[in-house]
């Protein structure tokens, strides 16, 4: 549905100023690619606090399951 949502729009924009759309759709791809590598560092560093949280959590893990 998002999809289809953003669909609407570029051809609204399509619409009211078709050379911003054609920017719009050949510019995207480009930018998608230059935010890539932020997109993993942002993946990493939530998989290193989760791996911090669990590490920090394990000890009242194992004695939570005995008392």
């Amino acid at each position: 549905m998002f999809h289809a949502m953003k669909f609407l729009l570029w051809l609204i924009l399509l619409a009211l100023c078709w050379p911003l759309a054609l920017a719009a759709l050949v510019l995207y791809p480009i930018a998608w690619v230059v935010l890539l590598p932020f997109r993993l560092i942002g993946i990493t560093v939530d998989g290193l606090f989760a791996f911090i949280k669990a590490l920090f959590l394990l000890p009242a893990r194992i004695l939570g399951g005995r008392i």
